[in-house]
């Protein structure tokens, strides 16, 4: 039995892989705990294997890249065109078996460590903005229900100075929600500056910012994000890709086009 291509449906703890031979006949479907998925690559004779692009699928293609393998991974969007029917670990790994052998396919470049780590740097910062964000406007509003409406920053420092302005329990959450709208600050110039520290390293980055328009953080995010700018076939390719241009819906010769849409990469 000699496995040519493999389709590797990814999980937490149990994995399913779909093996073809070279005339595409069914040769392995075999469910696959954690612990195993090291011990069965690696005895494996070198193979194609298709991953959807998802959680923890860089992670294994650099792992099982590591072992020999050749790992492409592939948009989720693109690899439900080939469920037949149902919905079922066996039947997703099968999909993707099928999916990751057609020529006309559009895989995802691999990252490297290094561009996760700096996309989670991004993403952890999104997410910070965010909770300070949630957290001003609450004290915003709780303020305007007793008649305080001002400058945020202006506004809390006059309210909790004086001490019959608010009520006594009313004084002490808010006084938490702005120590935690203080800490959030701090955490995220923290991480403004690991990226400015990653930019200053990264030559790619740095000749993107030089984009009028573009700053430091727009750049390290496009720096991480497109590993292989040559996967894109021109200008335009890109922008559809970032979700900026037109998708198109078109039938019977009629050209419809409604507002953008961004694919799954």
């Amino acid at each position: 039995m000699t496995i040519k291509t493999i389709g590797l449906d990814l999980a937490k703890s149990v994995f399913q892989a779909h093996g073809v031979d070279a005339d595409g006949a069914t040769v392995l479907v075999k469910k696959l705990h954690r612990k195993q998925m090291l011990p069965f690559f690696s005895k494996l004779s070198p193979c194609l294997i298709g991953v959807e692009a998802c959680g923890t699928a860089h992670h294994w293609a650099r792992t099982l890249s590591a072992m020999g393998h050749e790992v492409r991974l592939i948009p989720p969007s693109y690899v439900k065109a080939f469920v037949e029917r149902g919905k079922s670990d066996a039947i997703d790994a099968e999909a993707i078996c099928e999916a990751v052998q057609r020529r006309t396919m559009q895989f995802v470049p691999v990252k490297t460590v290094d561009q996760q780590g700096i996309l989670m740097t991004h993403r952890a910062r999104s997410l910070l903005v965010r909770q300070r964000t949630q957290a001003a406007n609450a004290l915003r509003s709780h303020l305007a229900e007793l008649g305080l409406v001002a400058n945020l920053a202006r506004l809390a420092e006059q309210a909790l100075a004086g001490q019959n302005v608010l009520p006594s329990f009313a004084r002490a959450a808010l006084e938490i929600m702005l120590r935690q709208i203080v800490a959030l600050g701090q955490e995220s110039a923290e991480l403004d500056r690991q990226i400015a520290a990653w930019h200053a390293e990264s030559e790619a980055s740095r000749r993107l910012a030089a984009i009028p328009g573009l700053g430091v953080i727009t750049a390290t995010a496009v720096a991480a994000t497109v590993t292989d700018p040559d996967q894109f076939r021109s200008g335009r390719q890109f922008a559809a890709w970032l979700g900026l241009t037109p998708q198109q819906q078109s039938t019977g010769g009629k050209t419809v086009t409604v507002r953008s849409c961004r694919l799954a990469r």
